[in-house]
């Protein structure tokens, strides 16, 4: 859980296992052998990047504005539904909002989805002078409140900025 504040963690709380996992799906990329579990109630874990102090210049940011990538995978186990959600907000020196990205919450109900690591991306340009932060939050939980770790799984989270 090193860099993630947990905004929440409900349930018997964020844990960390080995893919695939009780119940689990195979990952696509072998390399990946860690992902994160939610609970009975809602989980979220955040992480805002700093991008002076991963080395972006503020001329870069604000006269090239770079494109800005966010990538999570998500899936649910085998045997118990889970709701899946994600915000991803580009923030100004003082963390206000500039633009953000927060698709519907996903239901996943393996009994009649395809429940499968499923990949979302997006990209932000054109967001004008001002970047200085981006907020990256997800989680979500599982739909039948089963004690445990039943809840959505999510691995390879990223942000991509593309100088």
């Amino acid at each position: 859980m090193e860099f993630w504040e947990l905004t929440e963690n409900g349930g018997c709380q964020w844990r960390v296992e080995d893919m695939p996992g009780d119940c689990g799906h195979a990952f696509s990329d072998e390399t990946v052998t860690k992902y994160f579990s939610t609970s009975f109630q809602q989980c979220l874990k955040r992480q805002v990047v700093d991008l002076a102090a991963e080395g972006f210049t503020l001329e870069d940011l604000d006269f090239v504005q770079p494109s800005v990538t966010v990538q999570d995978w998500y899936c649910s186990r085998t045997d118990c539904g889970c709701v899946y959600q994600l915000a991803v907000g580009l923030l100004d020196e003082n963390q206000e909002l500039i633009q953000e990205f927060k698709p519907d919450i996903v239901s996943l109900d393996p009994f009649i989805d395809d429940c499968s690591w499923k990949q979302i991306t997006h990209v932000f340009s054109d967001y004008g002078p001002g970047l200085r932060y981006i907020s990256f939050e997800h989680g979500g939980q599982d739909s039948k409140y089963w004690d445990g770790w039943y809840g959505v799984r999510v691995t390879g989270s990223s942000v991509t900025i593309d100088l």
